[in-house]
């Protein structure tokens, strides 16, 4: 394999990828991508539309996935650090409801692949982040689902949630029982 590194965590699909980063005292030079170096790993996705947000200490954006138009992210964060979380929502997955939870920083430049049928979202640690994400099926506005960020029937641990910034519709997202009726 070329230029990447990739570690798969106990949920089946998810990716942690560490690009190698090529630096000397000018600064440093990485690929954030390579089609060539992904296929290598085993990851054959198509991305069809790239995203950028910046986000201030304490937002939380999520858990967010889309219904019908399930998308695979490729997501990094390019300034500042978050906590990025994936939840499996895979109907009949062996790790139904369980979640898995990576610092992404622009330090570590860690990449994190989350596959179709998770939920995701993101907590905000650094004074301000931007995070840079790829996706695999282009955004649909009425296609929209999400899960409560805070279920304890899931039981994130997000570290430090005195702060929490949340959107309102973020704040309204069901529980893993309600929303699992529905899948």
């Amino acid at each position: 394999m070329g230029q990447i590194r990739v570690t798969r965590p106990e949920i089946e699909g998810l990716c942690v990828i560490e690009p190698t980063v090529h630096g000397d005292e000018r600064g440093y030079f990485m690929e954030t991508y390579n089609q060539r170096d992904m296929r290598e790993a085993g990851l054959d996705m198509v991305f069809v539309q790239d995203n950028q947000s910046m986000s201030r200490r304490g937002v939380l954006r999520g858990l967010h996935y889309q219904k019908r138009h399930p998308q695979g992210k490729l997501v990094r964060v390019i300034s500042g650090t978050v906590f990025d979380v994936a939840v499996d929502l895979r109907r009949g997955s062996p790790t139904f409801g369980r979640w898995y939870g990576i610092e992404l920083s622009a330090e570590n430049k860690k990449q994190f692949y989350i596959p179709e049928g998770f939920a995701h979202g993101f907590l905000v640690r650094s004074e301000t982040a931007e995070f840079c994400y790829k996706v695999t099926d282009f955004y649909h506005p009425d296609d929209e689902g999400g899960l409560m960020w805070n279920d304890p029937d899931i039981g994130i641990d997000w570290g430090d949630v005195s702060q929490v910034i949340l959107n309102e519709k973020d704040k309204h997202h069901p529980g893993l029982r309600e929303l699992a009726r529905t899948l």
